[in-house]
């Protein structure tokens, strides 16, 4: 078994599992919690329908995990239309561009993952797809080349990004529909997880469930991932039913301790309170001295550890706080931190 339980590389021999515990519509005891978000999309799915439009562009951000891939899924499913499916680093070139928006139908989905990535360029191309469902064809070279306007249908895209700061002001402001996915509770990481089970045709008791749900660090991905490695084994060790205490041997073996850090959490605070001092440390050398990339570690592990107050980002770096050391059983070597200048703190 690996510790890295929250690797956002997805195992090949989990992606069915991982696409089929996906909830396929808004209904509460399929897609659970962000009901402000719920409520929000039905209203507006339901006027595009009734007045038979197209859905306005979404973007949707927030940590990796929260569901941001299932919700444009649901939203085609709750269209009744196709969903086209990329990512902001294959789109290379504005060819690669036009090549899927020349094929969209009226009304369809085109899911951009990672949109904070696309290449500048290519951004600016989308502009007039956005506005004005227009895509302006550069024909020939040199002198002679020309530039030719194709209408496109009318067609919704949607832009997930774990980083919204970085899209620029144009393309952030060209989305008539902003959603802001937040972490889950405790009861609703519990829904999800009996639900999974259920799905999967596990036997689990409520209490399994819970113990899974307290140390799925609040987000969906991680529990199911979670739910799979219990299920394995409890198969294998446990006559194939989730009880609270096959739940806390299997997470222990994971070594995800009780408040959902694995080794690599615990890796990235342990590093900078012995290696730095308790910090400020610099983001690349953190990712140097871990051995994970710098996105990885700023998009995955940082925000749930800022959440539980371990690690503090500042104009200087990131310190680890006096919190992160009690939990891991070391001395802070600076226990002044917690006095740092509001000036110098960017949380």
């Amino acid at each position: 078994m690996s510790d890295r339980v929250i690797d956002p590389d997805m195992q090949a021999g989990d992606s069915t599992l991982d696409l089929s515990l996906r909830p396929g519509h808004l209904d509460d005891d399929e897609f659970i919690n962000q009901e402000r978000v719920k409520e929000q999309l039905r209203i507006a799915i339901d006027a595009a329908r009734h007045r038979g439009e197209t859905l306005d562009h979404v973007l949707l951000h927030g940590a990796a995990g929260l569901g941001k891939t299932t919700l444009a899924n649901i939203i085609s499913n709750e269209m009744g239309v196709r969903i086209r499916t990329t990512a902001g680093p294959a789109i290379e070139r504005q060819g690669d561009l036009a090549a899927i928006a020349t094929n969209m139908r009226p009304g369809d989905v085109f899911f951009i993952d990672e949109i904070h990535r696309l290449n500048r360029i290519v951004e600016e191309v989308l502009y007039p797809v956005m506005e004005d469902f227009s895509l302006d064809v550069v024909i020939g070279k040199g002198p002679a080349a020309r530039t030719m306007r194709l209408s496109l249908p009318p067609f919704t895209i949607i832009g997930a990004t774990t980083r919204v700061a970085l899209l620029t002001a144009p393309l952030r402001d060209r989305f008539g529909l902003v959603f802001r996915l937040d972490f889950y509770d405790v009861d609703a990481m519990a829904q999800i997880v009996e639900r999974s089970a259920r799905v999967l045709q596990v036997p689990i008791e409520e209490s399994g469930a819970l113990e899974i749900a307290r140390r799925a660090r609040r987000t969906p991905r991680v529990a199911n991932r979670l739910l799979k490695r219990v299920r394995d084994y409890a198969q294998v060790r446990a006559g194939g039913s989730i009880t609270v205490a096959v739940a806390r041997d299997a997470l222990e073996m994971l070594e995800v301790d009780e408040e959902g850090l694995d080794g690599v959490d615990r890796l990235i605070l342990k590093t900078i309170l012995t290696k730095f001092g308790g910090g400020p440390v610099g983001l690349d050398t953190i990712s140097a001295a871990v051995g994970e990339e710098t996105e990885t570690i700023q998009d995955v592990y940082e925000p749930y550890l800022i959440q539980l107050g371990y690690l503090q980002p500042t104009r200087q770096g990131r310190l680890a706080t006096p919190l992160a050391a009690q939990h891991l059983g070391v001395p802070h070597p600076n226990e002044k931190i917690s006095e740092l200048p509001p000036q110098d703190r960017l949380f």
